[in-house]
């Protein structure tokens, strides 16, 4: 039977807007001074109780990350661990660079979020001017047209952080969230690091239980777990959901990310090769790694907000790009890590991706394509977007799909032996070939048998006998479609 679990809050704003002060404030009010003052180990993550009785639960875990970064490297790794995100915004200095990035990384999350205004003991602090330039960013609060809490706290002070959880308990009771004890463990890793104890894995748990002594795996490594410690330094004998905590019995280090279960689910299969960074736009590239919709999701980095704005203000009214992120400056890991998580490329302008970047990017198989001239990147991204939208026009039309398996020659006719892997085909149907992913010809479907019997219509996973005229230059290996 499932069980409620708490909510797992990461926060993400701007540098120095006081996301550091505000979770040691809330740590500080959750613990004793011995017990605060005791902590000497940075787990990543920590749990606090509320006074809060009338929700389902009182608990509130908060992940302890550097920013938008190591949200995002979580969610580009399939770890999608946040429940909730805080936008924190300096009341004074309201919407910066990193602000907007982060709106991006909460948005291409699909979780819900609450802006929290800080520093509102200062005179200077102009909420109204806050909610206003988030509006910019179709970022719409309440009060301005959405439906974004809003929440005014001083990290200082202490002042609305009470009205500040018991909003994020709010969220949690339309969320609905629960975990089953009896589920086989998941839990994603959220810190690594070297002490004396050894290799120690901060990690977060979604479902199932974790016990000192349990066998479980990582990235297709075995690892017996040796001891486990909350976020007070504790050793503990097991962990449940929500939960954050220490583990000792890793090897080698992990990646951050990386799922933590009771099975090895990695196919064995040799030494993984890592392909070479794409020099130039590539459109199966783009398509194996494209979102549903089949539209172009693109990350925009440049050198000056004056170069942002021309590029946005040409590109704002087609329909077949996506933009992910749009800021100033150069291209960095957090970047790689949004693409990889949005399925985007990254187009840069006047700007280069750091060393770190192009050797993430190579990693995970990011497209990265910098320009100089404004009008051959708009003229590129433009012709990629058209292009994806005429290969979704082309599928939207696709009745069937078919590979060549054999051809053999009966009574001087050939003859290809087929197995239907997409949708279906009719005696008939208009076709087309391709070899590669390019299209070698149009013909039409004129015989249809699957052994000697005579048929009008083959479906998928089928195997067939299929005649086309006018004759092609169909191989082994090549796709046929049928196209409506």
């Amino acid at each position: 039977m499932n069980q409620p679990r708490s909510p797992i809050v990461a926060i993400l704003g701007h540098v120095d807007h006081g996301k550091t002060t505000l979770l040691d404030f809330i740590r500080k009010t959750n613990v004793t001074e011995k017990e605060f003052g005791g902590i000497t180990q940075k787990i990543g993550a920590y749990e606090i109780t509320t006074d809060f009785k009338d929700y389902k639960t009182n608990k509130i875990t908060f992940i302890d990350t550097p920013g938008h970064e190591a949200f995002s490297q979580l969610r580009s790794r399939g770890a999608n661990v946040a429940d909730i995100a805080l936008l924190l915004i300096d009341g004074k200095d309201s919407v910066m660079p990193q602000t907007a990035e982060s709106i991006s990384h909460i948005k291409a999350a699909k979780i819900p979020f609450i802006v929290v205004i800080n520093k509102i003991d200062l005179p200077e602090t102009n909420p109204e001017k806050v909610k206003n330039d988030l509006l910019k960013y179709q970022v719409m609060v309440e009060g301005k047209g959405g439906q974004v809490p809003v929440i005014l706290v001083s990290a200082k002070t202490g002042k609305g952080v009470k009205e500040l959880l018991e909003a994020i308990l709010l969220i949690v009771n339309d969320l609905n969230l629960t975990y089953s004890p009896s589920l086989p463990p998941q839990a994603y890793i959220i810190e690594t690091k070297k002490d004396r104890r050894g290799i120690v894995v901060s990690a977060i748990i979604k479902n199932g239980k974790i016990k000192v002594g349990d066998v479980l795996y990582a990235s297709g490594k075995k690892i017996k777990v040796r001891s486990i410690y909350n976020d007070l330094g504790q050793s503990i004998s097991e962990v449940s959901p929500s939960t954050p905590f220490e583990l000792l019995g890793f090897s080698e280090l992990p990646n951050v990310g990386t799922l933590i279960e009771s099975s090895d689910k990695i196919p064995k299969t040799g030494k993984e090769t890592v392909p070479q960074q794409a020099k130039v736009f590539n459109l199966e590239a783009i398509l194996n790694t494209a979102p549903k919709e089949k539209k172009l999701s693109i990350v925009i980095k440049t050198d000056s907000q004056g170069s942002l704005e021309a590029i946005e203000e040409s590109i704002k009214d087609n329909k077949d790009i996506d933009i992910a992120l749009k800021a100033v400056g150069e291209i960095s890991k957090s970047d790689i890590f949004l693409a990889k998580a949005t399925k985007s490329i990254i187009i840069g302008f006047g700007v280069n991706p750091t060393a770190e970047a192009k050797d993430l990017a190579k990693q995970e198989k990011i497209i990265i394509k910098t320009y100089q001239i404004i009008y051959e990147l708009l003229d590129e991204i433009t012709e990629v977007a058209s292009l994806i939208k005429e290969k979704e026009e082309k599928e939207k039309n696709l009745k069937g799909e078919a590979k060549i398996l054999a051809n053999f020659v009966i009574e001087q006719e050939t003859v290809f032996g087929v197995k239907i892997t997409k949708g279906k085909f009719n005696l008939n149907d208009p076709i087309e070939c391709y070899r590669e992913n390019k299209l070698i010809g149009k013909t039409k479907l004129v015989s249809l048998r699957i052994r000697t019997k005579v048929l009008n219509e083959v479906k998928k996973g089928q195997e067939a006998g299929m005649m086309f005229y006018p004759k092609l230059d169909i191989r082994v290996g090549d796709v046929v479609k049928s196209i409506l």
